[in-house]
């Protein structure tokens, strides 16, 4: 096999470079095909190696290609997948700034996967935020605007931490390389910085807070890159964490109670993203250490269930990436056809849309974990990883996130196409959007039926192989699940989609911006105002003291004698009162006169008592600080 030298990053930016160049007609078209199918040859030709190494400074080098298995197989799924959505948004985008977007987005991508240095990696982390904010602001609502600010200033955050955590662990280790992590404060920003991006709870709102609100064919650029990203890193990184694994239940049960509850198709797969997305994090943490760019070819890396755990959470992510990619394919297809985002508003579709149907039934199958598709492989593994390392707490919630999957995607897929609606108007999607729908949805099915084909590209081809997905029990068992949620979904029917607002973690942030802001405009606003007038009148006394300092001398001790005999002026009334009234009157007469009108000269015993007083001050100062010894 010939040996691909260039970093994939390159073919996606030039195309990105040369699409406003070639019009918006059948030039565009062609080339964005040849640009989707060349990408991927390119890719696949890559050999594990590492090369494009460039000295910056003494001890740091940037390394733009480091290929291994588990660097690979990421390009392969990035490559195709994101091949299919060039393809698929040529029925819907119209704007050149639209693909470009798209394409320095997987670029930048492609470009953190092979990156081989943390500070690399950095860099394209940050051109994928930017890039995919396009995809959400090119919809042009007022909605969708505020939905980017909202992203972008997670990941603002999050690559801030991201950052931050580099250079403490670059300055702890003297390495950049990406790697294992030791525990400290970088640990823990690294930590959260990739975490926005992988969706941990509770950074994980900017995820269905945006995506639905993308256009249609940014929405499946949107569901391919970031988080799988974040998920990549996650595993050079902190692989074998214990709680990144709980965290990953977590994450599959939140996000498929939230989706169950969705009335809006795309909000219902975005809440999906979150919850497949926990089977890949509780992968990443019962996988085995060192996984970084030097340690993840090694022979002795960990037992035969830490391989298998990480083989699972990247299986299950290549996986993911072909049903969820087709599923947002088919309802982003239902969307342009029909104009309709809710369940409440569609039905009837089987007879008008059969393509999409099929290709929508055959990924929701597999992102349910059915017998005979590919999402029954990849979960089987990682659950299977859990109950072998005794993690019976983490296996519970991931068979369970199994079956809300199933719950919410019979209900997407009957009230999309089966329920009755004799008033809705479509017809079958454009080629350019079924093509790469079937195509995915075919390989869907052909890793379902024979995994070996995926077994082949894992990081851990030896614990692959030794995984046993259609073993007697293991397959019974969940055929008699899957029939019991059938049953329950039928037989409740609780779970018809309804016109409501369902409030996630997102709320108490926007409160808490709200009282932040009200905080700032309010009482600090009140107290700046309040500080400035005083320090203005302290600044005002100076000047005045300086233009008659025997006026401002004045000024001062009638003050002070004001203050201190008016809490005894109703005490001791007539010893009090004449020297209160005097002090208060001379104050008056004080102000009153411009501070440039000299005073009357002071009486000679009184300016030699100031002198004397100004001289036994400072002769107390020096004897306490011993200046005389």
């Amino acid at each position: 096999m010939i040996e691909f030298d260039i970093p994939p990053f390159l073919i996606y930016f030039l195309g990105a470079a040369l699409i406003p160049l070639l019009g918006k007609g059948k030039v565009r078209k062609i080339s964005l095909v040849a640009l989707a199918v060349f990408g991927f040859v390119c890719v696949a030709q890559i050999q594990p190696h590492t090369g494009w190494v460039f000295p910056i400074f003494s001890g740091i080098e940037l390394t733009f290609l480091h290929a291994d298995r588990l660097s690979l197989i990421m390009g392969y799924i990035f490559a195709l997948a994101g091949g299919g959505a060039i393809i698929y948004a040529i029925s819907t985008v119209k704007e050149s700034g639209q693909y470009v977007c798209g394409l320095l987005y997987m670029g930048s991508a492609l470009g953190a996967v092979f990156a081989g240095d943390f500070f690399t990696l950095y860099i394209f982390w940050e051109i994928m935020a930017f890039s995919s904010l396009g995809l959400i602001w090119y919809e042009g609502s007022k909605r969708a605007r505020d939905s980017g600010m909202r992203y972008i200033l997670f990941h603002l955050f999050g690559g801030c931490a991201l950052l931050a955590g580099i250079i403490i662990h670059y300055t702890s280790t003297g390495d950049i390389a990406v790697q294992s992590i030791e525990p400290g404060i970088g640990y823990f920003l690294l930590l959260i910085g990739i975490g926005v991006n992988a969706a941990f709870i509770p950074f994980h709102t900017w995820l269905p807070d945006s995506y639905p609100k993308a256009t249609i064919a940014g929405t499946i650029f949107l569901s391919i890159f970031t988080t799988k990203t974040g998920i990549y890193v996650l595993a050079r990184t902190f692989s074998g964490v214990e709680v990144i694994a709980y965290m990953g239940g977590a994450m599959c049960l939140y996000g498929v109670i939230f989706a169950i509850l969705q009335n809006d198709v795309r909000k219902l797969l975005s809440y999906h993203i979150v919850s497949q997305l926990g089977y890949m994090v509780a992968g990443v943490g019962m996988a085995g250490v060192g996984m970084g760019v030097i340690g993840l070819d090694a022979a002795a890396m960990g037992t035969m269930v830490e391989k298998l755990a990480l083989d699972g959470a990247i299986a299950h992510l290549f996986n993911n990436l072909l049903f969820k990619t087709t599923l947002f394919m088919c309802m982003g297809a239902v969307i342009y056809r029909t104009g309709k985002n809710n369940l409440t508003d569609m039905g009837g579709l089987a007879r008008k849309m059969p393509i999409t149907m099929i290709t929508c039934v055959i990924a929701a199958l597999s992102i349910s974990g059915i017998v005979g598709f590919n999402g029954y492989i990849s979960k089987g593994m990682v659950i299977h990883a859990a109950e072998l390392k005794e993690m019976h707490i983490l296996a519970f919630a991931l068979t369970l996130g199994s079956v809300g999957t199933l719950i919410s995607f019979i209900k997407l897929t009957y009230f999309a196409f089966f329920a009755k609606n004799e008033h809705i108007e479509a017809k079958e999607a454009p080629l350019p959007m079924l093509v790469p729908m079937c195509i995915t949805a075919f390989l869907c099915m052909a890793i379902g039926l024979y995994p070996k084909l995926l077994y082949w590209i894992l990081p851990f081809r030896d614990a692959a192989f030794h995984y046993h997905a259609f073993a007697l029990g293991h397959t019974l068992g969940t055929v008699e699940l899957v029939l019991m949620t059938v049953f329950l979904f039928f037989m409740l029917g609780y779970f018809a989609p309804h016109e409501k607002i369902t409030y996630d973690i997102d709320y108490l942030y926007r409160k808490a911006g709200r009282g932040f802001i009200w905080f700032c405009e309010n009482p600090l606003a009140h107290f700046a105002i309040g500080l400035e007038k005083v320090v203005l009148r302290i600044a005002d006394s100076f000047v005045t003291f300086g233009k008659n300092p025997i006026r401002g001398i004045r000024m001062v001790v009638d003050t002070i004698g004001v203050a201190l005999l008016k809490p005894f002026v109703f005490v001791y009334n007539r010893v009090v009162q004449p020297v209160y009234r005097h002090y208060e009157r001379d104050l008056e007469e004080v102000k009153m006169r411009p501070a440039e009108e000299p005073l009357e000269r002071m009486s000679i015993g009184t300016g030699v008592l100031l002198v004397l007083l100004f001289f036994a001050l400072y002769l107390i100062a020096m004897l306490v600080h011993g200046w005389l010894a």
